[in-house]
């Protein structure tokens, strides 16, 4: 797989990544510019700018940035003889860049409410995916900037895995149904669950987990009625309610409602 393959999968996955890029050599070096290195957390590496001293200097640095706030870039330059032993004689630029995970949203349903949401939340920098088995619904022509997966809800929620920059939404056409994706969601690792409904539709869903078997804590972990209270009544307004929601949670980097 090439490198550029490599980093395509990563950004898909979720995966936070510093890419490491050769920018500049003098004399004899292991690498020249244009080598690229990414490393992962966890000491995970893809692709080289060199291997031995050199490539454990920027392996250190390029772990410090990605633990770090602030700053996402670093420019390291290295005399390979004097600073670090190699025997290689030469210089050496290399420019670190921070790849933060993207933050993903899950819209379960796309209907009028869910594809209002996934519009506006592609539009401020969420990366969406829409789920739904019906494909008129989830034709291209209703969805045209966001992720289509046609496939039943449920069996979607399954087999998401979650994590802290993933959000899900919960607005498919029929309540079963929702509680079904609820169920399969709500103890997974996610920043934000939340479900469309009416206040008492979310009296009687909270009242069907716990008699399911899920825990009280369990139960406070999502939002239903989702969304900041603004009095919304159209599938417009209440996208707007939503995704307020949505980047409040990943300005604040917070957990569970």
């Amino acid at each position: 797989m090439s490198l550029f393959s490599a980093l395509a999968r990563l950004e898909e996955e979720g995966r936070p990544f510093v890419l490491c890029t050769v920018t500049g050599t003098s004399g004899s070096t292991p690498q020249k510019p244009g080598s690229r290195l990414a490393v992962l957390e966890g000491g995970e590496l893809v692709g080289t700018v060199g291997g031995g001293a050199i490539e454990k200097q920027i392996l250190d640095a390029a772990l410090e940035l990605l633990a770090a706030d602030g700053n996402p870039t670093r420019t390291i330059e290295t005399q390979l003889t004097h600073e670090l032993g190699m025997c290689c004689g030469g210089r050496m630029t290399v420019f670190l860049e921070k790849h933060g995970a993207p933050e993903r949203l899950f819209v379960f349903g796309a209907g009028h409410v869910g594809r209002e949401i996934g519009q506006l939340a592609q539009h401020v920098g969420f990366r969406v995916t829409v789920v739904d088995e019906r494909p008129d619904w989830l034709s291209a022509e209703r969805h045209p900037t966001v992720r289509r997966v046609l496939a039943h809800p449920e069996d979607f929620a399954k087999s998401l895995t979650g994590g802290p920059h993933t959000s899900c939404c919960v607005t498919t056409h029929d309540h079963p149904l929702d509680q079904a994706c609820v169920e399969a969601l709500l103890r997974k690792p996610l920043r934000y669950l939340g479900v469309i409904g009416s206040r008492r539709k979310a009296v009687k869903f909270r009242q069907r987990l716990l008699a399911a078997g899920f825990s009280q804590t369990e139960v406070d972990g999502f939002e239903t009625p989702m969304g900041v209270d603004i009095a919304a009544l159209t599938p417009e307004e209440i996208a707007v309610s939503v995704v307020a929601r949505l980047i409040a949670r990943r300005r604040a980097g917070a957990g569970p409602a």
